[in-house]
């Protein structure tokens, strides 16, 4: 996820770079090209308004879900809008890298805080919003580090924000850019995971499995809890939501009508 703070990112010669600090330094820009000067707002093409409609639908999704209006219905749509956005994601990571037409990324300005909405989604999802992650399925093999449905879509709320700055000042390669690379940096592999722990919730109460207990030594805080008691609270509260409670479950192996 990208700080917080405003940051201006240097990039390489193959359109990738590395995040700097306040502002651009005195270092200076590059003579921009025809039709890109200074307020001059470049044209979308279908990609772009397709990838744009995508980001900015999961952000106003989001905040929906956030403000806890239909609690039943939560775990739901945050299974259909973290989908849909890994769609427009992986169109992201499937197209040549793309290229701005400034070496410098401009300042957007602060980044936008993104705590409210945390909080909110943490309350709503309370007591399934810690889950256990892998991060690198490639890499040496790792314990399961303890991670917050909560947590990760707010961050991957603010990278997107990001990138929607430059989008609605008409910087449009500049928005791309920014998706593409904090995509395949960041938001593309925890929105994976997160996608990964909301079906599993669902896939827990459909199959009648009932959630297990928390990993020990896992960070869920100190809420008074037991891990029993969180993975009965989970269950429930899954159950209660998928309509499926005190529903008789067809045995192991039943056939379907």
């Amino acid at each position: 996820m990208s700080d917080t703070g405003t940051t201006t990112t240097i990039r390489s010669q193959s359109g990738k770079g590395s995040q700097r600090g306040q502002g651009n330094q005195g270092v200076q820009q590059p003579e921009p090209g025809p039709g890109h000067g200074p307020g001059q707002e470049q044209e979308p093409d279908e990609f772009a308004v397709q990838i744009a409609d995508s980001v900015d639908s999961f952000v106003l999704a989001v905040h929906e879900v956030a403000k806890g209006d239909e609690p039943g219905s939560a775990i739901s749509l945050l299974l259909l809008e973290v989908s849909q956005l890994l769609l427009a994601g992986g169109r992201l990571g499937a197209i040549e890298d793309v290229l701005p037409d400034d070496r410098y990324e401009p300042d957007t300005g602060p980044d936008v805080d993104e705590s409210d909405l945390r909080q909110c989604l943490a309350d709503l999802l309370a007591p399934i919003d810690v889950y256990h992650e892998v991060f690198d399925p490639y890499g040496i093999p790792d314990k399961p580090v303890a991670c917050r449905i909560s947590d990760d879509i707010a961050g991957v709320v603010a990278d997107l924000q990001h990138g929607l700055v430059h989008y609605r000042e008409g910087r449009i390669s500049e928005a791309l850019w920014w998706w593409q690379f904090s995509y395949l940096a960041n938001w593309g592999s925890t929105t994976t995971s997160v996608l990964r722990a909301l079906h599993s919730l669902v896939a827990h109460v459909r199959l009648d499995s009932p959630i297990g207990a928390a990993l020990d030594g896992a960070d869920t805080d100190d809420d008074g809890l037991t891990d029993e008691q969180l993975g009965q609270q989970a269950g429930a509260l899954m159950a209660a939501e998928l309509g499926v409670h005190g529903q008789e479950q067809p045995a192991s192996g039943a056939g379907r009508d």
